[in-house]
């Protein structure tokens, strides 16, 4: 085995594949940029090489920097983890050159597979079903628009190089592909350097189910499905295996047909071959297709590994190293059920826009599998991924699996950013979803469950005791003078203001929120609210979470600070931290309520900012390539007399 293995990535999948190499003996290198330089991969790494800057142009997708620095460590060979260079041909044609192993598959089989219209094109030559759609290489607007025609709507852009739901555009009419394939051609040849993409048919109510596979190269085995349609903007949500409504003929079929993909291209390694299924009457053994093919370690691995009992690292580690496939497909088999929930630093309610922020307060409770690059105290950078943790219950049944993860996710806590922690809660609870009537449009039918949680009078109450920093101390137990002890709270919920009035009771306070007055009061268990148990809350700076099912988050108002809405509808602002990707308005253009201004490019995401109203540009305060921050005005219209 490996003496010595570089791991050429960052966060979570870094932090996991080390675990795994610690498990085997194997020494760790870490590289980071100098926004990680204090991250938990870092610290974990037997050794860590500075890349460069934050930026990962500058840093994590520097290739001839990796390579130096597993030379200059002694590694034996390159772990790419995914993203970043895990499916580069380039790259790993450079690691074998310099001597080195890579940790996944052939440069030719990346090749093979990283150009959708071609890996389609090579799959149909196998016998694996795919979608019909335009593979061509003229790439005119006019001709990509006369065959979107041809298919017939609705229909998905896709970039050719693409992967994870970027340079990806579903258009449900003509009259809006010209505007989504300009901002699909954008955000692909930012995201991967190619602009190119395809076009093809959209399956109406469609689930995403993909098949884990594993080859050494010259056989392949398949380790069972993952469904994945609980998606938002084409990410993945939540993963469980196996899928629900399988049958023994339809799984055998996606194998059969995902193995026939990996012998096809001579493939070594850990990949997943992604289907669309058609959900509109069950699984069928003629209802699924061939979508795309991910030469890489996927990030909801986990799944699959609690159902087989797999460590699918250590296979890719065992493989690279030249030893042949663990186990034959008939050694393989399902154990149980598993669900993987992604939380991330996100506002939900202002369409999951990434977050930034340091996390004041992590931790999970038992009983579940977490995969993480952060902790108490780690910073949400704008630069990487939001990702804060995967979370991974394990059932006996589907069942089993659901209540545990509900538990799970009720009893975790976090603090110190926005996250779709409430979201999940939400989701996993979904009647549809409990029932395993799942598709890809599921989130984006049931508008409730992006709506954040009701601060309702207990919890409001909680709050304001912590804010004003007396909720960890009984309160005064008698009278000043002839009057009881009060106090008023103002807290901030989102962008309403709620007075808060406090008055000391013998052993606790009667707290008045609107017209509703709860009795808040303490025992050796904690605080209670009219009786009932209250859950945990914490104060991080200026602000109060209060964890639990639905969890709040209150802001503690400056009492000092002045000010008002900056913009009242004639400012575009920065929702987020991110990058000038275009500026689309020049002062004294005349625009129209809704018309593209600036697009906002932001943890690998592009992000079209338009215009609030109908007016005339007055100001455009930033230029393209420009890093600004969250709240910052972009544009400006002239006010209107």
């Amino acid at each position: 085995m490996f003496d010595r293995v570089l791991i050429a990535n960052r966060g979570e999948i870094a932090c996991r594949i080390m675990r795994t190499c610690r498990a085997m003996g194997v020494g760790t290198v870490a590289v980071y940029s100098d926004a990680d330089a204090d991250a938990l991969h870092v610290r974990m790494a037997d050794q860590a090489v500075r890349l460069g800057p934050a930026p990962v142009a500058e840093s994590y997708l520097r290739g001839d920097l990796i390579i130096a620095a597993a030379l200059e460590t002694g590694c034996a060979a390159i772990h790419p983890g995914y993203g970043f260079l895990s499916e580069n041909p380039d790259f790993v044609d450079a690691v074998t050159a310099a001597g080195l192993v890579f940790i996944g598959p052939s440069a030719q089989a990346i090749r093979a597979m990283g150009l959708k219209d071609a890996a389609k094109a090579l799959m149909a030559d196998a016998g694996v079903p795919v979608v019909p759609g335009y593979l061509g290489a003229d790439q005119s607007p006019k001709v990509l628009a006369e065959e979107a025609g041809k298919i017939g709507y609705p229909v998905l852009i896709k970039a050719v190089a693409g992967g994870g739901g970027k340079g990806m555009r579903l258009v449900e009419a003509p009259q809006g592909f010209a505007e989504a394939l300009e901002s699909a051609k954008a955000e692909a040849r930012t995201a991967f350097g190619n602009a190119d993409v395809l076009i093809e048919k959209y399956v109406q109510r469609p689930r995403h189910i993909e098949v884990q596979v594993f080859g050494d190269g010259t056989d392949a085995v398949h380790l069972f499905e993952r469904d994945c349609s609980l998606q938002r903007r084409h990410q993945k949500v939540i993963e469980e295996a196996p899928a629900p409504g399988m049958t023994a003929a339809v799984r055998e079929a996606m194998g059969d047909a995902a193995v026939r993909a990996a012998r096809a291209i001579g493939y070594a390694g850990a990949g997943t071959i992604e289907f669309i299924v058609d959900a509109s009457d069950g699984l069928r053994v003629d209802g699924f297709w061939f979508m795309e093919m991910n030469t890489r370690l996927q990030v909801e691995h986990p799944v699959t590994e609690a159902i087989t009992g797999v460590d699918l690292v250590e296979w890719q580690l065992r493989v690279a190293f030249g030893e042949p496939l663990p186990l034959r497909q008939d050694q393989l088999a399902i154990r149980g059920h598993a669900i993987e929930a992604r939380l991330y630093a996100e506002d939900v309610p202002a369409g999951f826009l990434p977050a930034t922020g340091t996390l004041a307060h992590l931790a999970f409770p038992q009983g579940a599998r977490i995969d993480s690059g952060v902790e108490t105290g780690s910073e949400i950078s704008p630069w990487y991924d939001p990702m804060i943790a995967k979370v991974t219950v394990h059932g006996a049944d589907r069942a089993g699996a659901l209540a545990a993860m509900g538990r799970v996710l009720a009893e975790t806590q976090v603090a110190g950013t926005v996250t779709n922690l409430g979201f999940l809660q939400r989701l996993v609870a979904e009647p549809d979803f409990q029932a395993g009537r799942m598709d890809t449009g599921l989130i984006g039918r049931q508008a409730g469950l992006a709506t954040p949680a009701v601060a309702d009078p207990a919890r409001t109450a909680l709050a304001a005791l912590v804010a004003a920093g007396i909720a960890e101390d009984m309160p005064w137990q008698g009278f000043a003078l002839w009057a009881p002890q009060r106090q008023r709270v103002a807290l901030m919920e989102g962008e309403t203001a709620v007075a808060v009035d406090m008055m000391a009771r013998p052993g606790g306070w009667d707290v008045a929120v609107g017209d509703v007055t709860v009795a808040l009061r303490r025992d050796a268990g904690g605080w209670r609210a009219d009786g009932a148990r209250m859950p945990q809350v914490l104060r991080h700076g200026a602000a109060v979470t209060v964890f639990g099912p639905d969890p709040l988050r209150f802001a503690i108002p400056d009492a000092l600070a002045r000010g008002g809405a900056e913009g009242g509808g004639d400012a575009v602002l920065a929702p987020m931290p991110g990058l000038v990707a275009q500026v689309a308005v020049a002062v004294g253009q005349t625009v129209t309520a809704g018309d593209r201004m600036v697009v906002l490019e932001a943890m690998k995401m592009e992000h079209v900012l338009r215009a609030p109203r109908d007016g005339v540009v007055a100001e455009v305060a930033v230029a393209q390539g420009d890093q600004v921050k969250a709240g910052v005005a972009l544009v400006t219209l002239a006010v209107v007399d």
